[in-house]
């Protein structure tokens, strides 16, 4: 295992959940705290650069189950709404006061779910502000890798036993920009990530968050159109499947959203450019020159 994603595994913990063990990562300082919640297929090893450059905020961050450090139970039936319970579950051991949260990817329809919740009223811990970023909320919209599409399908258990981490870097660096490749270092550290305890071979599992998208699209995409309190939508202009088209869809449920956008970086802004993600997330969060609704 890589000695930075050894390091990443060496700082955090694990709590037990009513689904199983997930990792957890955190750091102290001021309120409200910020969660972190990952993609699809990652974990919180993505914002590593990024909790440092918080502004003095305290955070926490997980690793959904079947991801990264987390649990990979087999066989199971993984769903967003499992995932939001896990988030229920780690802040309520974790987390004292109101938090603010930062989403990519997979980890956005995680937090509309906690946004519906939160209109229910029955969301278990105080939510004051949600940034959204590069993820395929609205899956009409966006353009799905071939991959996706063959995980979701029939052949997927197929798929899964035939991974290996030379197609699984070719397909990863598919989804970075030409100014910031993937570069080798980060391409073993993720696939040592997605494998460990074989959870290469689960990855078809995994992608029922697709499915689910579409099923509960009615009350995700409401939430983001009806939460009141504030939302913004940090996006990365380059990216290959969660595109503008994704973008403009929420802008359209949400015209009043504050907007950061990021040109020419790709689906993962916060591991090409950190600093600029960043200052993105800042902003949109309130930590700083904080942005409206």
């Amino acid at each position: 295992m890589p000695d930075e994603v050894e390091a990443w595994r060496e700082g955090g913990r694990w709590v037990r959940c009513a689904a199983g063990q997930v990792f957890v990562r955190s750091g102290p300082g001021d309120g409200p705290i910020v969660l972190l919640l990952h993609g699809y297929p990652s974990s919180s090893y993505d914002f590593r650069r990024i909790v440092d450059q918080l502004g003095g905020r305290a955070w926490v961050a997980l690793d959904f189950l079947g991801f990264g450090f987390s649990d990979k139970p087999r066989p199971h039936r993984y769903s967003l709404f499992e995932q939001a319970d896990i988030v229920e579950e780690v802040v309520a051991g974790s987390v004292a006061g109101p938090v603010v949260v930062l989403a990519h990817d997979m980890g956005t329809s995680v937090a509309t779910e906690l946004l519906a919740r939160d209109i229910e009223g029955a969301l278990s811990f105080s939510m004051e502000r949600v940034v959204l970023g590069n993820g395929s909320v609205i899956l009409e919209k966006a353009t799905l890798r071939p991959i996706q599409k063959i995980l979701r399908g029939p052949l997927g258990p197929v798929a899964a036993r035939l991974a290996n981490r030379v197609l699984f870097t070719r397909e990863f660096s598919a989804l970075f920009s030409a100014q910031h490749p993937l570069s080798r270092g980060e391409a073993a550290a993720q696939w040592a990530l997605l494998s460990y305890e074989r959870g290469q071979r689960i990855t078809h599992l995994l992608t029922a968050y697709l499915d689910e998208r579409v099923a509960h699209a009615d009350r995700w995409h409401g939430a983001v159109r009806d939460w009141g309190k504030p939302l913004g939508l940090l996006w990365a202009t380059g990216d290959p499947v969660a595109t503008t088209a994704v973008l403009d869809g929420l802008r359209e449920l949400r015209p009043g959203a504050a907007v950061i956008e990021l040109p020419g970086l790709g689906h993962y802004p916060q591991i090409e450019d950190p600093d600029t993600y960043a200052a993105g997330a800042r902003r949109l969060l309130g930590i700083e020159g904080g942005l409206g609704t």
